[in-house]
């Protein structure tokens, strides 16, 4: 399972993540995606934990805490879901 991380600070960093969410467990993977364009960061993170207990403490804790002066969202990522205009493009033959 991996934990979403929602309305993160951009002064956020992956060791940041890791040290919080290191005192529920140990963190095995942080990933910060960024802008394609700008490199920026995007505002959101996924946490990959080496127990599910782990992640379920964790999400019970940090949803809707204060953290670096944003509230942030934390809760069970979902699946990706399929992007229209990639599958529209790729099913038109032009």
């Amino acid at each position: 399972m991996t934990i979403y991380v929602g309305n993160l600070s951009y002064q956020a960093t992956e060791d940041d993540l890791k040290t919080v969410f290191g005192d529920y467990g140990t963190v095995k993977r942080v990933v910060m995606p960024t802008d394609r364009e700008t490199g920026k960061m995007r505002g959101f993170a996924f946490v990959e934990m080496t127990e599910s207990d782990q992640e379920d403490s964790a999400i019970s804790q940090l949803d809707g805490a204060e953290w670096m002066g944003r509230r942030i969202r934390v809760n069970k990522a979902r699946p990706r879901e399929n992007n229209n205009r990639n599958t529209q493009r790729r099913n038109n033959s032009w």
